[in-house]
């Protein structure tokens, strides 16, 4: 099997939790592309559920695969969240927004009763930081941000580069929600809580990568099968 296989097995997992009824957070990004398609199946097949999707992206998927859509405002209290992730620590502290939607999946999984990650088992790590952790950052005063940041991570015992993400056309990628990202290479983070602590004190930082408590399970999928994780 491939990378993508394990990331549907992973899905897969995750759609048997959903029950009828539900109101469920959509993730963004190709593993939480997975479940959106085969929930998708499952409502076409008379499931009977409804979504607030984390990105136009899985707006559009969803709305495609027939999945009745609702927004926080309209729904604020969600029972489930499936979502991917592109690092998860033992604890399954989380690094999210590879895809680029890290603020509104912070806010649909807080908003959550619980939240599953879904992931192929390259996303295990037992220290987070290899994967460069994404910053959503206010364009207006976005060199000053980006300084603060760097102090941030240098106090938080993580000093590393930061690129700002570039979008196809060369310009810097702009979310959702009209913001910037940069990428900060750390290597390793010796303590989330601090430097997420460090990092929402800053102006101008809308929101980070680091998902802290947030995540109830973890479904992983490999070579050896798929196996769950439960929050200690």
């Amino acid at each position: 099997m491939d990378i993508e296989s394990y990331k549907r097995a992973a899905a897969a997992r995750a759609v048997d939790f959903v029950q009828p009824g539900m109101r469920l957070g959509l993730g963004t990004g190709s593993t939480a592309a997975h479940f959106v398609d085969l929930l998708s199946e499952r409502v076409r097949a008379g499931l009977d559920v409804v979504a607030v999707p984390t990105s136009e992206a899985t707006r559009e998927r969803a709305a495609r695969g027939g999945i009745a859509l609702t927004t926080l405002d309209e729904t604020p209290q969600l029972d489930l969240t499936v979502d991917g992730a592109d690092e998860v620590a033992p604890d399954l502290s989380l690094i999210k927004g590879g895809g680029g939607a890290l603020l509104r999946e912070k806010i649909v999984a807080a908003a959550s009763a619980r939240m599953i990650v879904i992931a192929d088992e390259s996303k295990w790590v037992s220290v987070l930081g290899q994967f460069p952790l994404p910053i959503e950052i206010s364009p207006f005063g976005s060199i000053a941000i980006w300084r603060a940041i760097e102090a941030a991570n240098a106090d938080a015992g993580c000093p590393g580069p930061i690129a700002m993400r570039q979008g196809r056309d060369g310009r810097p990628f702009e979310t959702d929600g009209g913001h910037w990202l940069l990428d900060a290479k750390l290597q390793r983070i010796p303590d989330p809580p601090a430097l997420a602590a460090r990092l929402a004190q800053i102006p101008g930082v809308m929101e980070h990568g680091l998902f802290i408590g947030l995540a109830h399970t973890a479904v992983l999928a490999g070579p050896n099968g798929v196996r769950l994780v439960e929050r200690p």
